[in-house]
């Protein structure tokens, strides 16, 4: 859905956006957290181990050659000190959530774009707001501020423009920390320096094709004619470049889900239990039951597949006569799947080769224009788990539980979701529509077991063990 059409050369209205995008968002989250860090090359790593991927270094790590989606060993022989950090992504949700308070004090129409990124038009604000610079100094200092955003050491770069695919290019100008007005008087000057890669979505593909028909740079890919782009990106996709560099909107919009995906990778652990894997099919499941519940969308497509070493990857696609947002219903429909498979082959899916598996949802149908079949209602089940979801929501996830979670709760480890903001937040329709999700905000980590229910489990187990003695005629006191 557009929510801006206004700003084109046409109306004779120019639009105000700021786009505010954190500085190494993870790791400064981490220094903020934790004292030791400060100062420090970090990298944020998914799960502890030797050869773990690092998703966000830290400024210090930058400067030392870090660079995203390197492997550790590849991290110590650039940087040495670097210290490895387990990512801990509910803080970094709690973090997104105060920095979207802070903005939204200053303007009513902001979007989140992703986990560390942000929107806002300032459009009708122009009265409001004489010199947005200065608005964005006092973001800057409200961020930096412990009690009303996240504290000094998580930073962000901010840039402002007539439209927000240019008000994104400002922040990727000056980082960290910048803060960059792009205008019609000053525009070229920034696109004369740049590459064509340097602006955000053009690959190096985009590039050859836009350098053999003669646009070497973004000063001469502005000054193209339409018909020109269009045809160096064979459609469409090229008349939006052209406006996106002439300042109209084609990218200030938030769109409903297309698809939602649950994805994790397996450790050496699970996949030599079979009982784990299992444990972590049902939490991939049951997370984008909770999904759907909060975007009140039932699925009518459902795939999943499982990636192996050194062994093609198996993969499935069921399309559904009657949309579900069951957990249980589709780990069913891809169990069918599975077990039509095993009959057939002498190959068991769940094996001890597994690297990752996934569960991917589509073909979204509002919950409103649900049909429910007169032989199989299930309107009662359905409100039944959209009230089990508030209550979790409202109370905490672990007051009221499905029998499906119960097993083995945390196998599946938190990640990351950073396009799925739109999950902070209930939808029209929904029984809490406007309730924070509460649900993300928590520590998905096993609580620690109190020490009374610890010295409980120990007396029965030497009960057992006694018991047992006893039965194969051994003295349990020898």
């Amino acid at each position: 859905m557009a929510l801006m059409n206004q700003n084109t050369s046409e109306s004779g209205i120019e639009a105000a956006i700021m786009y505010v995008d954190m500085n190494s968002f993870f790791a400064s989250c981490e220094q903020q957290e934790r004292k030791e860090l400060r100062g420090k090359p970090i990298g944020v790593i998914t799960h502890p181990s030797d050869f773990a991927c690092v998703i966000a270094p830290s400024v210090e790590a930058k400067r030392r050659g870090v660079k995203t989606g390197m492997r550790l060993p590849e991290c110590k022989a650039v940087c040495p000190e670097m210290i490895p950090v387990v990512a801990r992504p509910y803080i970094y949700r709690l973090y997104h959530v105060r920095i979207l308070n802070v903005l939204k004090a200053y303007c009513d129409d902001v979007i989140p774009k992703s986990i560390d990124e942000a929107v806002l038009n300032f459009t009708t604000y122009r009265l409001v707001y004489k010199d947005l610079k200065e608005v964005a100094l006092k973001i800057k200092a409200d961020l930096a501020d412990t009690e009303k955003g996240c504290g000094p050491f998580v930073k962000c770069s901010i840039g402002i423009a007539p439209n927000s695919f240019l008000a994104k290019l400002g922040t990727e100008i000056q980082k960290p920390d910048g803060l960059v007005e792009i205008t019609r008087d000053n525009i070229d000057g920034y696109l004369k320096n740049m590459k064509l890669t340097d602006l955000p979505g053009i690959a190096r593909a985009n590039e050859r094709r836009l350098q053999m028909i003669g646009i070497k740079t973004p000063y001469d890919m502005r000054h193209s004619s339409e018909a020109l782009l269009r045809k160096a990106f064979g459609g469409v996709v090229g008349n939006y470049w052209h406006r996106r560099l002439n300042f109209r909107e084609v990218d200030f919009y938030q769109s409903d889900y297309k698809a939602m995906s649950a994805t994790r990778m397996v450790s050496r652990l699970q996949r030599e239990d079979p009982q784990a894997l299992e444990s972590l099919f049902i939490s991939l499941c049951t997370r984008l039951e909770q999904r759907m519940v909060k975007q009140n969308v039932y699925c009518k497509t459902v795939s999943f597949y499982m990636r192996y070493h050194d062994i093609p990857t198996w993969e499935t696609t069921i399309h559904l006569n009657d949309a579900t947002q069951d957990a249980v219903e589709m780990r069913l429909y891809i169990m069918q799947q599975v077990d039509q498979f095993e009959q057939s082959r002498n190959f068991k899916i769940f094996n001890n080769k597994v690297q990752s598996m996934g569960v991917i949802i589509s073909g979204f149908i509002k919950g409103d224009r649900v049909q429910y079949s007169l032989f199989d209602n299930k309107i009662k089940q359905d409100k039944a788990r959209k009230t089990l979801y508030h209550i979790k929501d409202k109370y905490g996830r672990d007051v009221v539980r499905k029998a499906s979670e119960t097993i083995r709760a945390h196998e599946m480890r938190d990640a990351i979701g950073f396009g799925s903001v739109k999950d902070f937040n209930g939808v029209v329709g929904a029984p809490d529509a406007g309730l924070m999700n509460q649900y993300l905000l928590e520590n998905d980590a096993p609580r620690p077991v109190p020490k009374h229910v610890l010295e409980i489990r120990a007396r029965k187990q030497k009960q057992k063990i006694a018991e047992q003695l006893i039965q194969t005629g051994h003295d349990h006191t020898a």
